[in-house]
């Protein structure tokens, strides 16, 4: 049965310019058997069964979280709160969260996940990812991947996190691209290449042994220094590479001319006072970017894209369209999906803002103005 959503103030679509949006105000749209059927002017949208007023309110197409580490036990306040006193962040205080994971039951695992994942579709998120990399061995990786997939279908393999306590790092990089790989099940394989993480060339042996097992690539890079694994990433295709924190002019030259897009992390930078990346400066160079919100207990405990959007408009250089097509389109392109626009044929994955206009997203920081979440045309979201 048609649905026809009447006297919409503005209705905005990302369009394949990098950066840019089609806006419709005095708008309506169709949706029929979970798909558009039918966007434009109110004045000229066809009889439906039932018709739906959103008079003032804005439609946008859900968000796409393409980086979110969601199955995970404990939690980490005290660390935050001694970041914020000055405690620089380090990656290995993913060990702390390792430790709490092995020492979870699964249905306390699974619980958890399942009220993150409520909260992302109150902050009006409808794909998202979810990453392993909190068990670091195979037992507790396999598990956490087998959750996972009970939420998405866009399932991370991050065995390749950092090293466990203890462990030998080449002993290490050979178990994940070895024992753990043959045991997991997932769409995509990650692994952290950075200062403190795995080197280039042990990233290579795992996403290489990834490829070769039929999983895809994508990276977590150059969030806290640049050891060169921008290029690494390009040569292997991957779908993103996440946090892009230090880039050069080479690597922003290699990242243009790729498929690869550069995901940025609002809330990473913001938990732990680093340096923001320049997000506008990457759009407008023409690098495809998305924005997530890198959901984890340690370094970025959000799950509120608005929050992303706000931060990366006040301080990575966005303009509000860059920053809305980066958090729809930009997530879509980082998962290689078709998700993140609203056209006829689309699957009407679609939010309700409280707003007249998308620009409340950045301009209303803090303010719940997600009105209701959509999924194929199903209400799984109303603010009460």
């Amino acid at each position: 049965m048609a649905t026809c959503y009447r006297k919409i103030a503005t209705l905005v679509s990302p369009t394949e310019a990098i950066g840019e949006l089609t806006v419709i105000t005095d708008a309506a749209m169709v949706v029929d058997d979970g798909q558009v059927t039918w966007l434009g002017k109110d004045s000229d949208a066809p009889s439906c069964e039932t018709e739906v007023d959103l008079t003032g309110k804005t439609v946008i197409p859900g968000f796409v979280d393409s980086h979110s580490h969601l199955v995970f036990g404990g939690e980490r306040s005290e660390e935050f709160a001694s970041r914020m006193n000055g405690e620089k962040y380090q990656a290995g205080g993913i060990k702390s969260t390792v430790a709490a994971t092995r020492n979870a039951t699964a249905d306390e695992l699974r619980a958890n996940t399942a009220g993150l994942v409520q909260e992302l579709y109150a902050s009006g998120i409808t794909t998202f990812e979810i990453k392993s990399g909190y068990g670091l061995d195979t037992e507790t990786e396999k598990l956490s991947l087998e959750i996972a997939s009970e939420f998405t279908d866009e399932v991370t393999f991050l065995g390749a996190h950092v090293v466990p306590s203890g462990s030998d790092p080449d002993q290490y990089t050979d178990l994940v691209a070895g024992e753990m790989l043959t045991s997991i099940k997932a769409k995509w394989v990650d692994v952290f290449c950075d200062k403190g993480a795995f080197s280039v060339t042990q990233a290579r042996k795992v996403l290489t042994a990834g490829i070769a097992a039929g999983l895809k690539p994508r990276m977590h890079a150059n969030q806290l220094s640049n050891i060169g694994a921008i290029a690494l990433a390009v040569e292997l295709d991957c779908a993103s590479v996440d946090h892009c924190t230090f880039l050069d002019d080479a690597d922003i030259e290699l990242l243009r001319n790729s498929n690869t897009v550069a995901t940025l992390l609002p809330g990473a930078e913001f938990s732990t006072r680093s340096a923001y990346p320049q997000g506008g400066k990457l759009m407008n160079a023409g690098v495809a970017v998305a924005i997530a919100t890198d959901c984890n207990p340690g370094s970025s405990f959000t799950t509120s894209m608005p929050f992303c959007i706000s931060v990366a408009v006040r301080d990575m250089g966005f303009s509000v369209d860059q920053a809305i097509w980066a958090a729809t389109k930009g997530g879509a392109m980082a998962l290689r999906g078709s998700q993140g626009v609203l056209e006829v044929g689309v699957k009407a994955d679609f939010v309700v803002l409280d707003a007249p206009n998308h620009i409340y997203l950045a301009y209303r920081p803090g303010v719940a103005i997600i009105s209701q979440t959509f999924l194929q045309g199903r209400k799984v979201y109303e603010r009460r």
